[in-house]
């Protein structure tokens, strides 16, 4: 069997970024996390979680550490829990919080459970560029496009260097990576 989910990166408009995966139903959240950041085009670079109800909640799934207190959430695993322990019933929600200072949300929502049996995941459909990490989280993100539709703005050239842009580069917040699926499948 799969799940399939739809990912979508909260408080981000005009477009909205998501991502629609298949995922084998025995994949664990370390595995997910992979799929996730691979499907957005992110780096890998920061800490992640998933939730019920984001950094409120009392039990999260992510990587376990020795810093880790007593008094703060409950770390499960990522790596020894599989999706099918958390998701059994299609419309199930969960957030998945990746760089904790920058808090990008994400809202995954299991669409389907399906019949399909699959060794690796696939992307399905996508709308909208993933922000550059770093960039300030999702309003600092709306505040980027702002400055790079703005060749007037103070901070328009420094931004497209930062980003590593040409000069007649424009940045397309409508862009999806068409190989996002031929990597997803070698994971």
């Amino acid at each position: 069997m799969a799940f399939q989910f739809k990912i979508q990166i909260r408080n981000i408009t005009k477009p909205p970024v998501w991502r629609r995966v298949l995922v084998p139903e025995t994949s664990d959240f370390e595995y997910f996390h992979l799929v996730i950041q691979v499907a957005f085009g992110w780096g890998n670079c920061h800490l992640y979680q998933f939730s019920k109800a984001g950094f409120r909640s009392v039990e999260v799934v992510g990587v376990p550490s020795d810093d880790d207190m007593d008094w703060g959430p409950k770390i499960l695993d990522a790596a020894e829990m599989q999706l099918k322990e958390i998701f059994n019933e299609e419309g199930q929600k969960l957030m998945y919080n990746y760089d904790f200072g920058d808090n990008w949300e994400h809202l995954i929502i299991l669409e389907k459970i399906t019949n399909e049996t699959i060794a690796q995941p696939k992307l399905l459909t996508a709308k909208g560029a993933c922000p550059p990490e770093d960039c300030g989280g999702p309003w600092g993100y709306e505040n980027l496009k702002v400055i790079l539709n703005d060749k007037k703005h103070s901070e328009h050239k420094e931004m497209k260097e930062w980003l590593g842009m040409g000069a007649r580069q424009k940045w397309d917040a409508d862009y999806v990576d068409k190989e996002i699926d031929s990597i997803l499948r070698e994971l």
